[in-house]
């Protein structure tokens, strides 16, 4: 397999877990007091557009060819660092 097919992997495979907790917090302000769910939904509307962002940029990396998404590699990968760490702060925001 080569590495850019496991580079995409990877990725997809991430993308999908945090698409996972963005809903397990969507449900979570689904159950919270009137006030504490327009933060609970402002926080996710904000994840889920992160989450797209990062969808397109998945989808540009698919679609470049041979060594063309090395170029694209350290943008994505700042893109999923910061994904990652706002899906993180939400969730530990949002715990019981």
């Amino acid at each position: 397999m080569s590495m850019k097919k496991e580079y995409e992997q990877k990725l997809q495979a991430q993308l999908d877990e945090w698409g996972i907790r963005i809903d397990k917090l969507k449900a979570k302000a689904d159950i919270k007091k009137a006030d504490a769910q327009l933060e609970y939904h402002k926080q996710i509307e904000e994840l889920r557009s992160q989450r797209e962002s990062a969808s397109n940029k998945l989808a540009e990396l698919k679609s470049a060819s041979g060594d063309a998404w090395e170029d694209l590699k350290a943008g994505i990968d700042s893109s999923w660092d910061s994904l990652g760490n706002a899906v993180k702060s939400a969730v530990s925001r949002f715990k019981d």
